[in-house]
């Protein structure tokens, strides 16, 4: 019998969410007994601040608390969001109209692209990409052209060489700096010249900058208001996820400009009620009294980056260090990079019982690559290596063989 089930055209674009099968047989395994090490997934183990999980308790057994909040956010979490940026970045925001609150960086992203968006715009975004930055202009109709990440200077060039060839121009430019997967980091020279072009091609930009504070070796990540000109032309998206360690939590905020701000809170007054009260409260703890802990934690991570690009020097990867972000970019070596990505990353799950990020998922431009989580601890990062270098012996010998297949073969999916 024919099924009356049919979805909207905008289905037919977007692929199977891939991160989502590779943690579907992560938890499979798991549930057979089996001790995977999760390096795919950006999702912080180690515990929110103390004062902010007791300010959570504190608020949600007050009955007021269980109502619905204000949608856009309470005024007094504005006004901490407003105030660090004042502290960090001496960007000045007055915390009412050009401050907005979200359920994470991720769904404020994507309801700003339904309120920017629609058939017949052109959104560039630098490639390879985190998903969300691509399909959220996808679900609210628009066409995507993806710039290949290069040098600042070579970008820049791409990025001109698109916007006058194109026509009508493109209406958004989606930034993420620090970068997710690569970690490729930006300058304030390069946000500046962002800020020409978007003056001079009429396009709007934002910016993810969910990474704002995991850096490493004394870099600082400068956020894109900094630039003079910047909050006329665009936003710039924040998580409590990775700073903080609250991506459960599921609380962001979005700054900037303020008509594009109104128009995230248009969408998001048909869409959804706002965030938890006591989460919020508690996020104004986050804000206001932990600075302290948001280094520490960014020490935590710098080690776990070192111990893991040392151990994957020793096994003859070449690594480029990334100074930002939680995660490692590295190319697959050859002979295992002519099985792709994805296959590599079902064998280490197989084999190794270690979860990786293939960079197929971040497009054709990550494929060959893998993204490798810091949110396991520094010894189960190195019984990590320990088990991928066996899972590559035994392919290695069943290379000499003649009877390892480099193809994409049936996964069991």
């Amino acid at each position: 019998m024919e099924s009356k089930i049919r979805f909207a055209d905008r289905m037919n674009q977007l692929p199977p969410y891939l991160f989502g099968m590779i943690n579907k047989l992560k938890m499979e395994k798991r549930w057979n007994g089996y001790d995977v090490i999760d390096l795919g997934m950006g999702n912080p183990i180690d515990p929110a601040p103390n004062q902010v999980t007791e300010k959570l308790c504190d608020v949600a057994i007050d009955p007021k608390t269980h109502r619905y909040p204000v949608a856009g956010g309470m005024k007094n979490l504005k006004r901490e969001i407003a105030l660090y940026y004042e502290r960090h970045y001496n960007v000045s925001l007055n915390g009412i109209d050009d401050v907005i609150c979200t359920i994470g960086s991720k769904e404020g992203i994507s309801h700003l692209c339904l309120a920017l968006l629609g058939p017949g715009d052109t959104v560039l975004v630098p490639a390879p990409a985190f998903p969300i930055h691509v399909y959220a202009a996808v679900i609210a109709g628009a066409g995507v052209l993806r710039i290949t990440l290069d040098s600042e200077e070579e970008f820049l060039r791409q990025l001109t060489r698109m916007c006058k060839a194109l026509y009508p121009g493109p209406k958004l430019l989606m930034l993420n700096y620090p970068h997710n997967p690569t970690g490729i980091i930006a300058s304030k020279d390069f946000f500046g010249e962002i800020v020409k072009l978007a003056n001079q091609h009429n396009f709007m930009v934002i910016n993810d900058f969910a990474y704002s504070k995991i850096t490493y070796d004394g870099y600082v990540a400068p956020s894109f208001l900094e630039i003079p000109g910047a909050i006329k032309v665009g936003v710039e998206f924040g998580s409590f996820s990775k700073s903080y360690n609250m991506a459960g939590w599921r609380l962001g905020y979005c700054v900037g400009n303020k008509e594009m701000i109104d128009g995230l809170a248009k969408i998001k007054g048909y869409y959804d009620y706002g965030i938890f009260s006591a989460i919020q409260v508690a996020g104004i703890v986050a804000m206001r009294d932990c600075d302290d802990n948001i280094r520490e934690q960014v020490a935590v991570y710098q080690k776990r980056r070192d111990v893991l690009c040392d151990g994957l020097v020793r096994m003859g990867w070449s690594v480029q260090v990334s100074k930002a972000g939680m995660f490692v970019w590295v190319a697959i070596p050859e002979p295992y990079s002519k099985m792709g990505s994805v296959r590599f990353a079902m064998e280490m799950m197989n084999r190794a019982n270690v979860a990786v990020a293939p960079g197929a998922g971040f497009g054709e431009e990550g494929d060959g690559y893998l993204r490798l989580a810091l949110v396991e601890n520094e010894n189960r990062i190195k019984q990590a290596l320990k088990q991928m270098r066996r899972a590559l012996s035994e392919i290695d010998q069943e290379i000499s063989a003649g009877t390892f297949k480099p193809e994409i073969t049936d996964t069991g999916q």
